[in-house]
């Protein structure tokens, strides 16, 4: 088996015909499998996938999951792309499609003609569920070769559309540090980085939603929860790349204790904020001017805020009184 397309769902009913459709009719000169891995829709999503199992028992392998497996669709994927028997595994999520019937194949000439790489991707048009115009995600000046060195950063990196990606199948067990995260994405690129390079091709063959259902939709950065969880897998990503990216990856870390001092189970709390605002400003390291902004709003205990208040007000109110 060549390639495993292996489309990952949950409660897509009114997207999951178009995105297998997509699939299905892609040209090749190979074989290859549709896995499709659903996490227990309650919407008809599965009706869908098992009409599509019986009309194509030889192309499609349904993947129905006795129970939601949690973690943000996480496991799923796993247990999906662990079923996935072909030499690629090419991503898609069950709210996206494909616009080009050539596009698994473009891949797999690029990726068998490149043993050095692990990874390519492709432009792809995001659509947006409220009506906004579409962007294409790509510029025009993407590098064509990308190494782990371009996905850290001191901020969130992303350029990779989930359907857009077909990598080498190649990592057998994932780690601890990545089955907790909620975010499968960003830290398996980095995985298949150390197998090889990334390579990029300009055709754009895939459109990405971005609606309601979809998994980006979960990202709440004012939930201390989702952003302690992000902190964990930068914190996994660096432990897994030996701390050769320390410094840049402890400002990324920043950013997120950052957030959470405003997120809304800690923004009107003095404890346990101030302790996360000492960690900000440890791995930060922010100029004298921003450090003393944090200690007074969230790390001095506002009764001695007050206290200096209630004091600098009278001390100016009786300078202010000798002078006249």
């Amino acid at each position: 088996m060549k390639v495993s397309v292996c489309i990952i769902t949950y409660n897509q009913v009114k997207f999951i015909r178009e995105a297998i459709d997509s699939v299905v009719r892609q040209q090749t000169t190979f074989p290859f499998e549709i896995l499709i891995g659903d996490d227990f829709s309650n919407d008809g999503t599965r009706d869908i996938i098992t009409e599509y199992g019986e009309r194509y028992p030889d192309l499609v392998r349904p993947v129905l999951h006795p129970r939601n497996l949690g973690q943000n669709g996480l496991f799923n994927t796993l247990e999906t792309y662990r079923l996935a028997k072909g030499e690629y595994i090419a991503a898609m999520d069950g709210d996206d499609y494909w616009t080009d019937p050539l596009k698994l194949q473009k891949q797999v000439d690029f990726l068998d003609a490149h043993p050095d790489f692990s990874t390519c991707f492709h432009n792809a048009l995001i659509t947006f569920e409220d009506g906004s115009p579409s962007v294409i995600l790509n510029p025009p000046d993407q590098k064509p070769v990308c190494t782990v060195e371009d996905l850290i950063g001191e901020d969130e990196i992303w350029f990779m559309a989930t359907s857009s990606v077909m990598f080498r199948n190649v990592i057998t067990e994932y780690p601890d540090w990545f089955k907790k995260s909620v975010s499968g994405d960003i830290p398996r690129y980095v995985l298949l980085a150390k197998y090889g390079k990334i390579g990029y091709l300009p055709d754009m063959m895939s459109v990405y939603r971005k609606n309601s259902n979809g998994t980006s939709f979960t990202d709440r950065e004012d939930d201390a929860r989702f952003l302690q969880n992000r902190i964990e897998m930068y914190e996994g990503i660096n432990q897994e790349l030996n701390y050769q990216f320390d410094d840049l990856l402890k400002k990324n870390i920043a950013r997120y204790y950052e957030k959470m001092l405003h997120s809304r189970q800690y923004r009107d709390q003095y404890y346990p904020k101030n302790r996360v605002a000492l960690k900000y400003l440890y791995l930060r390291k922010p100029d004298w001017s921003e450090t003393k902004e944090v200690l007074r709003d969230h790390v001095i205990p506002p009764v001695l805020n007050r206290a200096y208040s209630a004091v600098a007000i009278g001390l100016y109110r009786l300078r202010k009184s000798f002078s006249s």
